[in-house]
């Protein structure tokens, strides 16, 4: 897996962050507040700032600086669209390089969205829920692909899929994927992936339509 700068970990933090609504949508970022909070210096925040501006995580705004912008609805159908696409390509090609590290990371990742979404700690499972597709995505060594999927979740209304029994949905797909890989099913669980992927967009028209 490729070596991360401390700009690269820094906007980890904030997409997944983001995602999961520490920063909800419209919140102005101070990159003073986030440096202290983070016990970092100002340069990787500010550096890491101006990657998730080119990726869509946050907006310049004048007079106001940085938000997180708001999501576009009439855009999701055509981002869910791509993300089934470039997801489906990146699930196969992480599974061909697969490696015991990072399932058992994988596998750490479930248990700790499990933990949190079962406990109603949704903004630490979302977050986790961040950082287990992506530990799975990176392995795939594709980083222009990898870059416009980064692009379409931020551009994705993941928030508003939490109704019901959805956060729990979550677990039991990501528990179907993951053994389907320790079962050496790659077709399988490339098909697991992509079906998350639908069933999460289903969950949000379900809960636009009551």
């Amino acid at each position: 897996m490729a070596f991360k700068t401390k700009q690269d970990q820094v906007a980890d933090i904030l997409r997944a962050r983001i995602i999961s609504e520490v920063y909800p949508r419209g919140t102005k970022l101070k990159q003073s507040d986030i440096a202290k909070e983070l016990g970092v210096s100002i340069t990787p925040v500010r550096e890491a700032l101006h990657m998730l501006g080119a990726e869509g995580y946050v907006e310049a705004i004048s007079h106001k600086g940085l938000i997180v912008p708001l999501v576009q609805p009439e855009t999701a159908r055509e981002t869910l669209e791509l993300r089934l696409m470039l997801e489906r390509e990146l699930t196969a090609r992480a599974l061909e390089r697969m490696d015991a590290l990072t399932l058992t990371a994988m596998r750490e990742s479930q248990r700790v969205i499990a933990q949190h979404a079962r406990a109603g700690e949704r903004r630490v499972s979302r977050a986790e829920n961040y950082n287990f597709h992506f530990r799975l995505y990176e392995l795939a060594e594709r980083p222009q692909t990898l870059q416009f999927v980064r692009v379409l979740w931020a551009r994705y209304p993941f928030v508003t899929q939490e109704r019901g029994g959805a956060r729990l949905k979550n677990i039991e797909e990501h528990e179907r994927f993951l053994m389907l890989i320790e079962a050496g099913d790659r077709a399988g669980a490339v098909e697991a992936m992509v079906a998350h992927i639908e069933s999460g967009w289903n969950d949000l028209m379900a809960g636009k339509a009551r």
